[in-house]
């Protein structure tokens, strides 16, 4: 890695400036730093703007990616805050970049007043791109996005990090072996609980993400692990529909987004993809582990009803039920139940709710119905 950042205060280098410098040296092919070669311009976002270059120091001139940092140098608050993104970028991209699905930092300094990042450039086309030239994805193609891509998010939340911008455009598939690669860590942030934001900073220079693709809580300043989830849930929907996030009707009671009348899937992926969009981030699913979880159980569903105790909780020991009168400091009433055993009750009381129907149409049917009685003895033998 390059050597520390600089601390001394910026010199009133103007972004236009250093446009001028990257873009008059593309055309003059003369060195950036003696070493990098400015092809073209890849990108420009809120804080940076990024370049395709070769590095000419290292044999075969690999490609790499060169993201100046501009900050704007009338406001000393934004200046402070530009240098503390970059710090905590610079420090976050060299932890995270061990990862064979996320762009290794190469170098990253300070020069003239303006800060730079070198890194690793991906070949490939990101989903957005992928979309459009391709095609929307189906059911099948997006849970094998997800089973791809929660695995890597996974690792960045395991560094502490929550993406904050997780987007088609910041994820890459590449052209060489077809894996994704996640992209733009210049919008990575810490815990929250380890960097104390001034509520006296203006908002602009606090929020980082896209708007429709970052859930209500990142909008508030408060991220968490949950909102990456929750913007990943908005790609899957891109993927499906080729619609930005802002294109599709909102509930104006909740704010839940309302895509599934448009869309059609399995039941219980549509179940997944409104747990992953729920505007409440407690109601989401907490982790990507937790995603990949479910999304591993759905085969074995079926199966979930046989392997578990049968004994409604309310019963064990002989105990009575609350709703038959037990009170309501029981402590059989606060056994705990793991989701497994959730679900699985859960799919024994459908099955038998639905034997119920079917009997009872049946002895409709056939005259044999007793009116008076509970359902369950409702029946003539």
């Amino acid at each position: 890695m390059g050597s520390p950042i600089d601390v001394l205060p910026f010199k009133s280098v103007s972004s236009k400036q250093t446009d001028n410098l990257l873009e008059q040296l593309s055309r003059t092919k003369a060195l950036f730093r003696n070493r990098y070669r400015v092809l073209r311009s890849l990108g420009r976002g809120g804080f940076g703007v990024t370049y395709l270059c070769r590095d000419m120091m290292l044999p075969g001139y690999p490609l790499c990616v060169v993201k100046v940092l501009l900050p704007k140098v009338n406001n000393p608050t934004v200046l402070s805050k530009a240098k503390e993104r970059f710090e905590r970028e610079a420090k976050t991209l060299g932890q995270l970049g061990g990862h064979s699905h996320i762009p290794r930092l190469l170098d990253y300094f300070e020069m003239d007043g303006q800060f730079y990042l070198i890194q690793e450039y991906v070949k490939g086309s990101n989903l957005a791109k992928e979309v459009k030239l391709k095609g929307l994805q189906s059911e099948e193609q997006v849970r094998a996005f997800l089973k791809e891509i929660l695995p890597i998010l996974g690792y960045v939340h395991s560094c502490n990090v929550i993406h904050r911008d997780i987007k088609p455009p910041n994820i890459i598939r590449c052209h060489d072996d077809n894996r994704l690669v996640l992209i733009d860590f210049g919008a990575v942030k810490e815990q929250i609980h380890q960097i104390s934001d001034s509520v006296t900073q203006p908002m602009t220079t606090q929020f980082v993400g896209t708007v429709g693709f970052a859930p209500p809580e990142q909008l508030a300043l408060r991220p968490t692990f949950a909102s990456d989830i929750y913007s990943i849930g908005v790609t899957c929907l891109y993927l499906m529909t080729g619609k930005p996030p802002l294109e599709f009707d909102y509930d104006v009671v909740t704010g839940e987004i309302l895509w599934q009348h448009g869309l059609s899937v399995s039941s219980y992926f549509c179940k997944v993809l409104t747990k992953m969009l729920k505007v409440s981030p407690h109601e989401r699913y907490q982790t990507a582990d937790e995603v990949l979880r479910v999304l591993e159980l759905e085969p074995h569903v079926d199966d979930l009803a046989g392997c578990l105790n049968t004994t409604p909780v309310g019963k064990l020991a002989g105990k009575p039920r609350a709703s038959q009168g037990a009170v309501e400091d029981d402590p059989v009433e606060k056994v705990y139940l793991s989701p497994m055993e959730k679900q699985a009750i859960a799919i024994r009381n459908w099955r038998q709710r639905n034997e119920n129907r079917q009997n009872r149409k049946k002895h409709l049917q056939s005259g044999h119905l007793v009116r008076s009685g509970p359902l369950q003895h409702g029946f003539r033998r």
